[in-house]
């Protein structure tokens, strides 16, 4: 395989995150804090804070310092998330629709019940060998 030019997703929005999000199993979309919530049985996985250019998504602290110090340009912790496992991801900065869906569907898995985990082995899962 060549080297591949990563190119940034400027146009990548909040409709694509809401469109990715609710094609995942028992997804539905709440308003909370005046925005647009995701939340799997009942358990928020991803927001869409107001200004619509990042979303906030589910991520173990380790998993997220190792992503905020890698790539700052696309990964940061908002000031009022830094004690909880969240980390926020600019939109523009992401180098294609997969990379959106894997970063959604990662957080899905992080809180969705055993019996949709279950049902779902493969999804939110690295293809990592």
């Amino acid at each position: 395989m060549g080297l591949a030019t990563v190119r940034p997703m400027p146009d990548t929005d909040a409709e694509d995150v809401r469109r990715i999000a609710l094609s995942l199993p028992e997804t539905v979309e709440k308003t909370a804090w005046n925005m647009p919530t995701f939340r799997v049985a009942g358990k928020m996985f991803a927001t869409l804070p107001e200004d619509g250019t990042s979303m906030a998504v589910r991520c173990p602290k380790v998993e997220r310092d190792e992503l905020v110090l890698a790539e700052p340009g696309k990964f940061w912790v908002a000031d009022h998330e830094a004690f909880s496992a969240w980390v926020r991801v600019r939109l523009a900065a992401l180098e294609d629709e997969a990379e959106l869906r894997d970063i959604l569907a990662d957080s899905w898995r992080q809180a969705a019940p055993p019996r949709l985990l279950d049902a779902h082995p493969g999804l939110g899962v690295p293809a990592h060998g």
